[in-house]
């Protein structure tokens, strides 16, 4: 059974770091591209970033970029999103999937993890 686990999730002021790990178990991890989406309250899922299996590969969303880092441990089968200069809209829920080709496109994974919540306070 493959589950997708999302951690680190809270409640932050407005500037600070938080970094988001996602462990994953029953799939062979170092095969699967891996992917971080958000939904905030009243609107949809969300792409944020993207890694390749390797980890040589890496995309992110235009609105994240220069603030987020998406990272993965292979041996440790997690897959991390560092995120810097919190903004209040970055307020969501923080999903992890899993896919066999890096995509930013949700219906292309085919795991999802249940979501870590982030709350960033102004």
């Amino acid at each position: 059974q493959v589950q997708l686990v999302e951690s680190g999730g809270g409640l932050v002021q407005a500037g600070n770091s938080l970094r988001l790990s996602c462990a994953a178990s029953g799939l062979p991890f170092s095969r699967y591209a891996m992917g971080w989406f958000r939904q905030a309250p009243g609107k949809e899922r969300e792409f944020v970033s993207a890694i390749s299996w390797s980890g040589g590969s890496t995309f992110y969303a235009d609105s994240v970029k220069g603030r987020f880092t998406i990272s993965r441990d292979n041996a440790k089968n997690t897959v991390y999103l560092q995120i810097h200069a919190l903004k209040p809209e970055d307020t969501a829920v923080y999903y992890c999937g899993a896919a066999i080709l890096v995509t930013s496109k949700g219906p292309e994974y085919d795991y999802w993890g249940q979501g870590t919540q982030v709350t960033v306070s102004s």
